[in-house]
Parts: C-alpha cells; structure tokens; sequence
C-alpha cells in the first residue's frame, strides 16, 4: 500500500502532494480542541496496524483502517493520516517523504469518501445497522486505496500494469479483513461509546 520513493513520476508526486496539501488543511481547519484526542488515537491505531505485515504470495499485505478513520473523523482522517505516514516514513523507512502526498491521498480520500457513504447508517440507530455500515466503509474505503495506487502507478508507467494485478489479487482476503475488524470495531465503539460516531460532515 506504501508506494516507495523513486517510482512515481514527477506530475503524480506534485499532484499529490498539492490534493494531500489540500486536504489537510481543510481537516484541520474542520478539528476542534475536542477532537484532538481522538485524531490523535486513531492516526495510532493507523500506525500500528499498518506496521504488521503479512506475506501473501509473491507480495506483502496490512489492515489499514482509513475506513474506520473516516468513520469516525470525517475530513480530519487527512492530518491523522499524513501525521502517521510521515512518522513511518522516517522511524521505518515505509513509503517515503516525496511519496507522501500520494500516500496521503490513497488512504484518506477513501476514507473521507466512505464517511460520506457510511456514515448516517453507522450512526442510524441498532447495532447491525453499525456492523453493516462497517463492513461496507472496511471493504470499499481499502478497495478505493488499492485503485489509487493502481492509478499512481499506471499514471507514471505502464509497465507497472503486471505487479498491478498482482497487488490487486492478493489484497482481497485483506479486504474482506478490514471490513470484518471495521464492522466489530464500530459494533463495540456503538455499544459502549455511541457520542463518539456523532461529528460533523
């Protein structure tokens, strides 16, 4: 999911880091004081959960859970997003600063796209209707990622077409794995602590 450094095109990288630019600077101006909290645990739960890599076939794959960010922060999933790629990029050598913008974007434009998909069903009342709601952001808001780096990729070279589908198939069960974790995650989140789904869109 990280594109590393040295492999997009300059276009792709300004565009972007100019969308990505964007992007944060309108969550962040959505944030209040209140909110800083939870951006700051869910940009963790990002980190930490996109650290555990698991080999499958000829490439390695990670939860991401940008669609339980978006969920849950709404614009403000662009800073909580870029803070923790950057971390990664320098701690870990995941991605890259050039590639960041692009990375940015991959991951929290499905999110801020799934909040506005899923979101009045995840906070429509009954349990299930959260677990739906969860399931669906899990499975598209990773889909969309996977279609973002795609387009990085073939925007910057065709010949990139092969390790394409190959990344593409193999993140399917991965796929369904977020959308299983999302859909537990806001079921729990909708029993204990229901206020925290309520932000502004």
């Amino acid at each position: 999911m990280h594109i590393a450094e040295g492999v997009c095109s300059g276009p792709v990288l300004v565009a972007g880091l100019s969308l990505a630019a964007a992007g944060v600077a309108y969550g962040i101006k959505r944030m209040d004081s209140d909110s800083v909290p939870k951006v700051g645990v869910l940009s963790s739960a990002f980190f930490v959960a996109s650290l555990i890599h698991v080999p499958i076939g000829p490439v390695s794959t990670h939860l991401v859970l940008n669609g339980l960010m978006g969920l849950l922060l709404g614009w403000a999933a662009f800073p909580a997003i870029m803070v923790a790629l950057v971390l990664q990029a320098v701690l870990f050598q995941y991605g890259g600063l050039t590639t960041l913008g692009v990375n940015t974007v991959n991951m929290a434009v499905p999110a801020v796209i799934c909040f506005f998909l899923f979101g009045a069903l995840a906070r429509g009342e009954g349990v299930n209707k959260a677990a739906l709601a969860g399931f669906a952001c899990g499975f598209v808001s990773l889909t969309l990622s996977l279609i973002g780096v795609a387009t990085a990729l073939l925007l910057t070279q065709k010949a990139f077409l092969t390790p394409v589908k190959i990344v593409l198939i193999s993140h399917i069960p991965i796929m369904v794995i977020e959308g299983i974790i999302t859909a537990f995650a806001l079921m729990f989140l909708k029993k204990v602590k229901p206020e925290i789904m309520e932000i502004d869109s």
